[in-house]
């Protein structure tokens, strides 16, 4: 490649990434996921499209955007509010599991009888398509702040299956015959447990280190972060077992732990994550051949109906029969199974393990996918609305960022007001922080002053706070008891502990 040839290809790059900038805010602004628009310029870049790109190596696009999808499992995982995920956990465990099964058995019977698709490829299908894809819920329900049991359920479900369906697609896509059902169950169990326990290990260790070892930069923590991320991924692929699920636990352990810089980390990491999502849904949209959709279009809606219409419910409904949850929550997870990027990938393995009608299987997917996030999409804040799931009253979480000061044995907090916060009205002397910590700052509309303990805090400010080391978690524990409780927040039983 020559010189010319590198600065043309950094300017088609570069006005890719300005129309996929663009489409996030239209995608914002009419309800549609993301995904739907860097799919649309994948597509108008390719084959029948302006551009005339002919691309169809499907091995690369499989590398591709397994690479991106550990960058945004990493991304979710440390977006992850464990206070929120830990009271869902064993509901999103069942979906996960007993749900995918469901899921799988269903979607596998209606391609089978209703399409006339092979046994084999209509379980790849129904595997392909049991994976929800928390990029494509969330793009939607931005605007519809939900009680946290439901986003708990639907963030944690979107991270942990996955796993087990990667397990099942590369089982049913390898040659031979097709493992007993109770092998499967054991490799499934196998490889979650080796993944979950290197992922809390590595995450562990990484935020250990991190907290106590202060870094020359601060722009190293980010880097430093997203690389204990991948290699928690690395190391679960590596021995075996599921690389997904300990990036996913990784992160969120990461996530969880107070780090030094983190506003700026939590930045860093949603930059890679849109830069991942928008990567690979073009190249997606490159792999895919429009005038080859016309035939599988009537299959896909018809599988896309039994899965949204008949499996998904059921899913939900079985999965949660143990579980005391409202019908209008049960209501919105079955119809909050978007599907995203994840299936769309996936897709890409029968055609690289050369199962036969791959393409098809590929084409079937892609539509499917298309079709039914444009009806869910625009309709999940409407049911949201409609089923009376909005939560508007939670008060904003406080950005506290953390800059430790090592040789002072003391850390610098920069704590920023929201707009939701509860802070807002209070004095600096009702904060009540403990010994040895101190607003030494207050930012306000651009200026900067000393503030006395009369000082009246408003949503906008940003403050200083110093605090020694002893005091450093107990004074982060005060300040966000005060951001979601008021200045009462001690009788009202707010701890503000970020679980």
């Amino acid at each position: 490649m020559t010189v010319h040839h590198l600065n043309q290809l950094l300017l088609v790059c570069s006005l890719v990434l300005l129309v996929a900038v663009a489409a996030v805010r239209i995608s914002s602004r009419s309800g549609l996921p993301s995904l739907l628009l860097y799919l649309g310029i994948g597509v108008a870049m390719g084959q029948d499209g302006i551009g005339d790109v002919q691309f169809n190596n499907a091995e690369l696009t499989q590398v591709i955007g397994y690479a991106a999808l550990v960058v945004i499992l990493a991304e979710g995982g440390l977006g992850t509010k464990w206070k929120e995920i830990r009271p869902a956990l064993p509901a999103a465990a069942a979906l996960s599991l007993a749900g995918v099964a469901v899921s799988v058995g269903v979607t596998a019977a209606g391609a089978h009888y209703l399409v006339g698709l092979e046994w084999r490829q209509a379980l790849i299908i129904g595997a392909v398509v049991s994976s929800t894809d928390a990029a494509a819920v969330f793009s939607v329900l931005r605007k519809v702040p939900l009680p946290s049991r439901v986003t708990g359920v639907l963030e944690a479900e979107s991270g942990f299956n996955d796993a087990p369906v990667v397990i099942l697609v590369v089982a049913f896509s390898t040659a031979g015959p097709v493992d007993d059902w109770y092998v499967l169950i054991g490799k499934i169990a196998l490889e979650l447990a080796i993944g979950a326990a290197i992922g809390l290990a590595v995450g562990w260790l990484g935020a250990y280190g991190l907290r106590h070892v202060a870094l020359p930069a601060s722009g190293l923590y980010p880097i430093a972060v997203m690389a204990i991320a991948v290699t928690a991924y690395a190391a679960g692929a590596m021995a075996h077992g599921s690389g997904f699920l300990a990036v996913y636990l990784a992160s969120m352990v990461l996530g969880n732990a107070k780090l030094p810089h983190w506003p700026a980390t939590r930045g860093f990491a949603e930059g890679l994550g849109w830069l991942a999502q928008i990567g690979m849904f073009v190249l997606l949209g490159l792999l895919v051949t429009p005038h080859d959709l016309l035939d599988d279009t009537w299959p896909a809606i018809v599988i896309g109906l039994v899965l949204t219409v008949v499996a998904r419910p059921l899913e939900v409904v079985i999965s949660l029969l143990p579980f005391r949850m409202p019908w209008q929550e049960k209501a919105l997870l079955s119809w909050a199974g978007l599907r995203g990027a994840v299936p769309i990938i996936l897709a890409t393995i029968p055609m690289v393990s050369g199962v036969e009608d791959s393409q098809r299987i590929f084409n079937i997917v892609f539509v499917l996918v298309v079709v039914y996030t444009l009806i869910q999409g625009p309709t999940l804040p409407w049911l949201a609305r409609k089923l009376r799931l909005g939560d508007s009253a939670e008060a904003a979480d406080l950005g506290v960022e953390s800059a430790p000061l090592e040789r002072l044995r003391g850390h610098l907090l920069s704590v920023a007001i929201p707009k939701g916060s509860r802070m807002h009205g209070v004095e600096v002397a009702e904060l009540r922080l403990p010994q040895g910590a101190a607003v030494t700052l207050v930012v306000r509309d651009g200026e900067s002053f000393v503030p006395l303990p009369t000082t009246v805090l408003r949503r906008g400010d940003e403050l200083l706070v110093v605090a020694t080391d002893p005091v450093r978690d107990a004074a982060e524990r005060r300040l966000r008891a005060v951001g979601h409780g008021g200045k009462l927040a001690g009788w009202l039983g707010t701890d503000g502990e970020k679980h």
